[in-house]
């Protein structure tokens, strides 16, 4: 990308962990002010898998524009050049119809390409490879990385299997560094964004409560279905594999709705962190958030 060219900015931010009702938030304010919702989840954006990526509802997606939600065959690769390059089309296409676009998710990595970007020249993920790293303990490959890459230790969340074998991905195929790749753009428009701060207790809560409502929904028929479909990306979404062992007898319900609920709680304090670090999102309460955002909305007309 030509250092002069302008990447158009969303106009609002709306990110928080899991269950933090970024999704209930945003649907409210795109009713209240024609805006357009763009997902920023990096499951979300399969199809045949709502229930347990938490998509918003057939009912909800009807009563404003959606998206990135449920375009993509459950095969398909994804990495944040890739999600970049759409979300700024979308947004543009948002600009262009009047309509502000809001971009919600809780994918960190993901939100952060689309405000600051990405070098140009980031490989696309390899099948084979990614196939190869999978087999390895996590351990194993973060130590693989932070050889080949020192920085990576500070940049890439080390719990995460999926930013690890990206970022180790592009180190093997180009025999750079992930961090080297990283480069900021400039915005047309002066960042705005939010990220929604819940109590722990309540956001536990809201965790078991929806967990525990999958089974009851029909996740398992969701599952079967879609089994035959899931690729590399899309097979690492929490609870698949749960769902997976219970269809195949290997887990009772309660155990998989226990495992969902504490690797939801693990994956909602990681977000929570990396939000912490993103000094260009104000922290809000859910309840103070809706005031707000309109506001900040009110100024971000095309």
């Amino acid at each position: 990308m030509d250092p002069k060219e302008i990447a158009p900015a969303p106009a609002l931010v709306i990110g928080g962990p899991t269950a933090s009702g970024k999704s209930t938030l945003a649907l409210e304010l795109a009713q209240k002010t024609g805006a357009e919702i763009i997902n920023a989840d990096a499951f979300q954006l399969y199809r045949g898998l709502p229930l347990l990526t938490a998509q918003p509802s057939p009912q909800e997606l009807a009563l404003a524009p959606h998206q990135l939600v449920g375009e993509f065959d459950l095969a398909e690769l994804f990495d944040a050049a890739r999600y970049m390059r759409l979300a700024r089309e979308r947004i543009a296409q948002s600009w262009a119809a009047g309509r502000p676009p809001i971009l919600v998710g809780g994918t960190g990595l993901y939100i952060r390409s689309v405000l600051y970007g990405l070098s140009e020249g980031l490989p696309s993920p390899d099948a084979a490879l990614r196939l190869d790293l999978e087999t390895r303990p996590i351990a194993d490959l973060c130590r693989q990385l932070v050889s080949l890459d020192g920085e990576a230790a500070h940049t890439v969340d080390l719990q995460n299997p999926r930013r690890v074998i990206r970022a180790l991905e592009v180190c093997l195929l180009t025999g750079r560094p992930f961090t080297s790749f990283r480069e900021p753009k400039r915005l047309e428009r002066p960042l705005v964004g939010v990220w929604l701060s819940v109590d722990r207790a309540l956001l536990h809560h809201k965790i078991e409560t929806r967990a525990g409502q999958l089974f009851q929904n029909g996740v398992e028929e969701e599952v079967r279905l879609a089994l035959p479909r899931v690729g590399s990306n899309s097979k690492q979404a929490i609870g698949l594999q749960d769902v997976r062992d219970v269809l195949e007898g290997k887990a009772s319900r309660e155990t998989a709705v226990e495992r969902i609920v504490f690797a939801t709680r693990q994956y909602a304090r990681r977000q929570e962190t990396w939000f912490r670090k993103e000094t260009a999102l104000k922290a809000l309460s859910p309840e103070h958030s809706l005031k707000f955002c309109l506001g900040l909305l009110e100024n971000r007309r095309p």
